[in-house]
């Protein structure tokens, strides 16, 4: 299938949050989300929107150090990693990152990184910064499968 693209312009923070929340509402059990962009980009706002459906927003830190972090919410996990600091794909592969794919939804911050041996089902947002007002995110969204994109023409 041919990947579809969908454009978001975020005027701030909260539109950020909130599209990320709305987003949140839909994904099921073994979904991915690959989260590309360079740094101060709205990624990490991007994630704190998305738990905040689960409502545990406040526990979020950033997973730099620690390659994952777990939130757990009844019968949901999801995992949010940061590929930031790998070397290379065998380095995730190493760390035994495709096991977590199945077992929860995975939002993945520098993706791109490690998108050859992500799963064929995944949403991909690149994020780009508007420099002309600092405020305003310019959020990319390529969806994978028709399921995805009707999930991303939903909520735009």
């Amino acid at each position: 299938m041919q990947k579809k693209m969908y454009e978001y312009i975020s005027n701030n923070e909260i539109d950020t949050k909130k599209i990320a929340y709305k987003l949140a509402s839909k994904l099921k059990n073994g979904d991915i989300v690959i989260l590309s962009g360079d740094l101060g980009s709205g990624k990490t706002k991007f994630v704190e929107g998305f738990l905040s459906f689960w409502n545990v927003e406040n526990e979020i830190s950033s997973p730099t150090f620690t390659i994952v972090n777990e939130y757990s919410k009844e019968d949901l996990k999801i995992y949010h990693f940061d590929v930031y600091r790998l070397e290379n794909e065998d380095e995730f592969l190493e760390l035994g990152g495709l096991e977590y794919f199945d077992k929860g939804i995975s939002l993945i911050e520098w993706g791109e990184m490690i998108e050859n041996i992500i799963p064929e089902e995944y949403i991909k947002i690149s994020f780009s910064k508007n420099f002309d007002n600092i405020n305003i995110r310019a959020l990319q969204f390529e969806a994978s499968s028709k399921r995805l994109g009707e999930i991303i023409k939903e909520i735009i």
